[in-house]
């Protein structure tokens, strides 16, 4: 009888751990709608960091160029003067760089070169500074400069 018993009780530990198809769908309709709240949301933040990241990056070109012009009396020029601030130019007797922590000249976040011209069309007395941003295409709502502080 105690062996009847405790196959009863075992079978009825089976069924009670099984779940049922319709458990199973209501739990995967249930991560279904938290997705489709979750998901935007989170879409939108990642834009939004990207633009954060690539204002800080700016701030951090404006620091190092500052420093640059510090020790060597002038920005350095050109279209290609980011560079000057990892690798000693020939004309910078007084350079105390690397003024950045890469060996490199990041891109931006949307893996962009950054645009820096000095002396800058904006900012004629030293440099300008900009990334296309997520376009890709100089102009537009979505670039983020040196000189427009109210993208900032």
């Amino acid at each position: 009888m105690k062996q009847h018993q405790s196959i009863r009780n075992q079978s009825r530990g089976h069924s009670a751990e099984a779940f049922t198809l319709i458990e199973l769908l209501l739990v995967l309709v249930i991560l279904g709608v938290l997705a489709a709240i979750v998901v935007p949301k989170f879409a939108g933040r990642t834009e939004q960091a990207r633009n954060t990241a690539a204002k800080t990056q700016i701030s951090n070109f404006e620091t190092a160029l500052d420093a640059f012009e510090v020790d060597n009396g002038y920005y350095p020029k050109g279209k290609n003067g980011l560079n000057d601030l990892v690798v000693q130019p020939k004309d910078a007797p007084n350079w105390h760089g690397p003024y950045m922590k890469q060996e490199t000249i990041p891109l931006d976040p949307w893996q962009h070169a950054y645009i820096y011209d000095c002396p800058g069309k904006h900012n004629a007395s030293t440099y300008d500074i900009m990334s296309m941003g997520p376009d890709g295409r100089v102009g537009g709502d979505d670039d983020i400069t040196s000189w427009d502080q109210s993208k900032r």
